[in-house]
Order: structure tokens, then C-alpha cells, then sequence
């Protein structure tokens, strides 16, 4: 591999991983799908249409309200109960990650490296950065928080856009293309540096903590990624993270004290409930273990291999969708498939959220659908 600065920032779209290397297997065929009880009822109660999305962009909820984004620069607001627009604007630029929102203020970045916010429908500010990012913007707090591929972290004055700190980690050789981990704790700012979970001062960007979560397993330079990826599950001050194909682990939030770590081979993020703790590894298979000591409490083989995304945690359910525009409800209990529904055909992207008693969904094509489990 070239010694050159750009071939050593060098980054994997995580979906694809394993094609980037020249020796990776075809993908296996996925097995046929699993019987569904019917034991839960869900209906499609709208849809909505947005526009092609093939970068990173995930939904955020925000009371009964959903905003999400198209690749193509669309960016609107939804009312979950009825799936109609609060407002819709297009920021004039393809869309590399978002939308972050605290239900007033939303931020997008573009593929340009344009961070801009949004607020009744409209671009209120814009602010370049110093490279791309593929992680949502966090909005919190009266600042716009944003998390770049070079694993810097910056603070923006919501209103003005005015740049506050920027504090960075030194690079490790290899970047990882995809949503890395930015959440507040209280008075704290989580985030994933490399296979370290660090919290920071909000208001200064001054490291308070770090702690490993996910440590290099191999030789190549795949197997050397352990960036935290977007996904963590909050209980308390507890929050469970997942360290890119390394390992599972449950953090005390305000002391970076690690309560288990599990090694598991996955690349997205995580959700859970009182008890357990659900991921899907990267040949699907979904699992649960438990909260408190992490130890293995199911697993569900019926969907390997089918593009599964990450799951959400709802009612007495735990929701994926996948590749082929399917969304699956297995029982959180023993994992067993009590519902699926179709969308358009073309793949979910992004986790699956909830707004209110409204589940919605995000299609590769640009479908938005609701669905309202009985």
C-alpha cells in the first residue's frame, strides 16, 4: 500500500467491507424466511416520497414529528401521525450525512463539506469544514456539534453558526466511511475516537474521559478498524456501544467506566430495553444479550445474509429492515418473527425510528413509509 497521506486516510464503506478486499467470498444466498406467527398487527397507515438516498442519512424524531433527507439535497420535515410535510426544503447541494435536529434547529452536511442549518423550512446559516463528515450533527443545547472523517470534533453557535472549539484526536491509519458515535449524556458530549468512547466538555471541547472499548484484531488494515459506530443504547447513564467488527461493551457515561465488553463481529449500531441489549452481526444473524452482564440471551438465524439494518427497540418488538425493502418484527423475548411488511422493494436505509406510536421507515429509492403496530 502507498506510503501517500491520502491513501492512509484511506476509507471502507462498512456495508461493503468485505468486497474491498480482492480474496472476500461472493455473498452467500440468504435462507428463505422464517414462518411469522402473526401475533402482532401492523398497519401502513401512509407514505411519503423524498428522493434517492445512497449516503449515510438517517431520520430524526423529534415528539410526533420525523425530519428526514435525500442524497440529492431534499430535507423535510414529516408529521408522523398523517406523513405530510411540515416543511420541505432543498439546500441546493448533495447531502452527505444527517439530518440532526433538536425539533427547532436541523443540520445537514453536504458533499462539499458545507455544514448548514435549518430552521422553519429555511437555511439560516452555512459554515465550510475542514473535511467531509459521514455522522449526523448534533444539535443540543443552543450549538451544532459535528464529528468529521478526520475524528475532529467542533462546536458551532446554533444562531450564528459562529465556529466555538475544535478539538481532534491524532488520525489512526485508517478512516472508517460511515456514521461514527456523537451523543450527549447530561452535561457531556460522547464520542467515538478510533475504538475509544471519549466524553467532553460541550462548552469548551476539553476531554473529561477515555476509555477502550474495541481493540485492533489482525494484521490487514480491514481488520484494524474499530471505529464506535452510530447506534448506542441509553440507560440511565449507561450507554452500549459497538465497536466496529470488535466488540459490544455497556460504559458508565459519566465515568468512563466499563461495566462488560463481548467481542462481536458487526459494523452498526445497537438498541435495547431494560433487559437486553439487540445487534445484528454482519452476516445478519440478530442477537440479544443481557444488559447487566452481557452474557448471550438469543439469537435469530433466519435472516442472515438479507441486509439487515440496525435495530429499534418498539413495543414488544425489535424492527429491522432490509435489503429487499422488508421490514421484519421479531419478539424481543426469544427473537421469534411476529410480523413483515413490504414497502417499495428497494432496500431500507437507515435505522427504523419511532415517532410516537408511528414506525417509519426510509427506502434506498426514496420512499417514506408509516406504519402503527396495534
Amino acid at each position: 500500500m502507498s506510503t501517500s497521506v491520502w491513501t492512509r486516510l484511506l476509507t471502507i464503506t462498512a456495508i461493503g467491507w468485505l468486497s474491498a478486499c480482492s480474496s472476500a467470498p461472493e455473498k452467500p444466498q440468504a435462507a428463505p424466511l422464517p414462518p411469522v406467527s402473526g401475533t402482532l398487527q401492523v398497519q401502513k397507515v401512509w407514505s411519503n416520497t423524498l428522493g434517492p438516498v445512497n449516503t449515510p442519512l438517517m431520520a430524526s424524531v423529534h415528539g410526533q414529528q420525523v425530519a428526514v433527507a435525500s442524497t440529492q439535497g431534499q430535507v423535510a420535515l414529516i408529521d408522523a401521525l398523517t406523513g405530510r410535510d411540515v416543511w420541505r426544503v432543498s439546500v441546493g447541494s448533495s447531502i452527505q450525512a444527517g439530518v440532526g435536529g433538536d425539533g427547532q434547529r436541523f443540520a445537514v452536511v453536504t458533499q462539499n463539506n458545507e455544514l448548514m442549518a435549518i430552521e422553519s423550512g429555511k437555511v439560516v446559516w452555512r459554515q465550510m469544514l475542514p473535511a467531509l463528515s459521514y455522522t449526523p450533527p448534533l444539535v443540543a443545547g443552543a450549538r451544532v456539534f459535528v464529528l468529521t472523517g478526520d475524528r475532529a470534533v467542533s462546536a458551532f453557535d446554533g444562531a450564528t453558526g459562529q465556529k466555538l472549539w475544535t478539538q481532534q484526536r491524532p488520525n489512526d491509519p485508517l478512516l472508517l466511511r460511515q456514521a461514527g458515535l456523537l451523543m450527549p449524556l447530561g452535561d457531556n458530549l460522547l464520542v467515538g475516537w478510533g475504538g475509544r468512547l471519549a466524553s467532553l466538555n460541550p462548552l469548551t471541547g476539553a476531554v473529561r474521559w477515555e476509555t477502550l472499548v474495541g481493540s485492533t484484531r489482525g494484521t490487514n488494515e480491514v481488520e484494524r478498524l474499530v471505529d464506535l459506530v452510530a447506534g448506542a443504547s441509553r440507560l440511565g447513564n449507561t450507554v452500549c456501544v459497538r465497536a466496529f467488527q470488535a466488540a459490544v461493551a455497556c460504559v458508565d457515561g459519566l465515568t468512563g467506566r466499563v461495566t462488560w465488553t463481548r467481542s462481536a463481529q458487526g459494523h452498526q449500531g445497537l438498541d435495547g430495553d431494560e433487559q437486553l441489549l439487540f445487534g445484528v452481526d454482519s452476516d445478519d444473524k440478530v442477537l440479544a444479550w443481557q444488559r447487566q452482564t452481557g452474557a448471550p440471551a438469543w439469537t435469530q438465524e433466519g435472516l442472515r445474509f438479507r441486509g439487515l439494518t440496525a435495530p429499534l427497540v418498539l413495543g414488544r418488538s425489535v424492527v429491522m429492515g432490509d435489503d429487499n425493502g422488508l421490514v421484519h418484527f421479531l419478539s424481543r423475548q426469544d427473537g421469534q418473527a411476529v410480523q413483515r411488511l413490504s414497502t417499495d422493494g428497494s432496500a431500507i436505509t437507515g435505522k427504523p425510528v419511532a415517532a410516537g406510536q408511528t414506525l417509519v421507515v426510509v427506502t434506498r429509492t426514496g420512499g417514506v413509509f408509516g406504519f402503527r403496530p396495534e
